[in-house]
């Protein structure tokens, strides 16, 4: 047999049946939303895609790991625009608006992020609390940085700014953590997740964050409060 021929019999294409990477992290990052690490088996998630245990741990060693991949692949690109935004002290329309439309996008593509998020912090799960500690440190860290940037040009004094931090976490995740809830209680018509509803969500965002801290003259006698 040729070389080639040898390299075609070897090959074998992927089962279209059986479900990708992201099918299963998409799977995961839903079942760990709803139901904790402690509450879901890998025999759970294996028998929601239709597969058997052993096929899944061909993806992931063990629930951890696929855990740890859930975060990664939701807290990365998160960090990543955290990072990039707002280098430049006092903060533009433009860097508000391109953040905005990085994370509202991402918040969408994975509906069950910010529930997941939400509930992984009151994990009791000391495994969960360290992975959950790496990224938090990370994005307070540089949220808190990029912040500290732009403060003192918005009129906010040094010790305001963590607590704008946690204020500004609470905005983005906020709504995608508690839309789905809100809509049961019939207080929207729309779907929270429908184009027009992010729409006006990034308005709203790119709006709120820019009055928090867009530049503006700091009121004459402003005192620090106790």
């Amino acid at each position: 047999m040729s070389s080639a021929a040898s390299r075609t019999a070897r090959a074998v294409p992927p089962d279209p049946t059986l479900p990708t990477r992201e099918l299963i992290l998409d799977a995961a990052e839903r079942l760990f939303a709803a139901r904790g690490v402690d509450g879901v088996a890998v025999r759970d998630l294996a028998r929601e895609l239709g597969i058997t245990p052993s096929s899944l741990y061909n993806h992931f060693p063990g629930k951890q790991a696929l855990y740890a991949a859930v975060l990664d692949r939701g807290l990365g690109p998160i960090a990543k625009l955290v990072a990039e935004a707002w280098r430049r002290g006092a903060l533009r329309r433009e860097d508000v608006r391109r953040t905005v439309d990085g994370l509202v996008p991402h918040f969408a593509r994975h509906p069950h992020l910010a529930r997941l998020l939400q509930r992984a912090m009151l994990e009791d799960s000391e495994a969960v609390r360290a992975l959950m500690g790496r990224w938090l440190a990370s994005l307070y860290t540089e949220g808190v940085g990029v912040i500290a940037n732009s403060a003192e040009t918005a009129g906010w004094q040094p010790e305001e700014v963590p607590h704008l931090a946690i204020v500004l976490f609470g905005m983005v995740f906020g709504y995608f953590a508690n839309a789905a809830a809100v809509a049961r209680l019939g207080f929207w018509a729309d779907d929270p997740l429908s184009p027009r509803a992010l729409a006006l969500q990034r308005r709203i965002l790119e709006e709120a964050i820019f009055r928090l801290l867009g530049p503006r003259r700091r009121p004459a006698g402003r005192r620090r409060r106790s």
